[in-house]
């Protein structure tokens, strides 16, 4: 067995146990995370001192107390649909954007909040190809939006907005803001182009992609082969 092989194999299981090790992650922020802190708060009653030679119950009281946490949220998110929760809701940002320094933080975050639940759209939509950081050189994108406002008005050439993300972790990477005739649509989707990135270019779509014949009388349609 070559050392290519045996690297390859590796990057294999690597990207099975992936998925694995990510819901592992997310799980386990949850319960330490948040059932953690609330477990003193929701259990208070529960000697803390009986629990050290039974740590499988800590870890019990930690799952029930995100669970619990959640549920809450869930409430407070379906109050805030209803009449007198969406007037609290009122007086509670009202109140927020009157304290000098928190109104700052407070509302600029609420902007961004807003400006992703309130997008029809999903946020990337469109994978696209641009030269960056010299030309010559090209990496994958994400197509966000087009250039609007002082940035739109003070550029000689209309500009579209393109989010590059970095390998392997795509929730960091660059905005850049590039004329449109210096944009290279791609057919891929962006769930594919996400895999190109966060692979590292080790998993690559197939192109072009899997058509569909012409219906026949008769018949159904059938995937033409690559």
């Amino acid at each position: 067995m070559s050392i290519r092989s045996i690297r390859n194999a590796f990057i294999s299981g690597l990207l099975l146990l992936a998925p694995v090790g990510v819901t592992v992650f997310v799980l386990n922020f949850l319960v330490n995370s948040l059932g953690g802190p609330s477990t003193k708060l929701f259990f208070f009653f529960v000697d803390r001192n009986l629990l050290d030679g039974y740590p499988l119950i800590e870890v019990v009281l930690n799952v029930l107390s995100a669970i619990i946490v959640c549920l809450l949220i869930t409430l407070f998110g379906w109050f805030s649909k209803l009449l007198l929760g969406r007037f609290m809701l009122a007086m509670f940002e009202r109140f927020m954007v009157s304290v000098p320094l928190v109104r700052t933080v407070y509302a600029t975050v609420k902007q961004i909040i807003d400006t992703f639940a309130s997008n029809k759209q999903a946020v990337f939509r469109k994978t696209v190809l641009v030269e960056y950081p010299r030309k010559g050189v090209f990496v994958l994108g994400f197509l966000t939006s087009d250039g609007r406002g002082e940035v739109q008005v003070k550029t000689s050439s209309e500009v579209l907005n393109i989010f590059v993300p970095t390998t392997p972790n795509p929730t960091s990477g660059f905005l850049l803001m590039v004329p449109r005739e210096e944009v290279i649509m791609m057919d891929m989707s962006v769930a594919d182009g996400m895999k190109v990135i966060i692979s590292g270019g080790a998993v690559t779509p197939p192109y072009p992609a899997k058509e569909r014949k012409p219906v026949a009388e008769g018949g159904a349609a059938e995937l033409a082969p690559e």
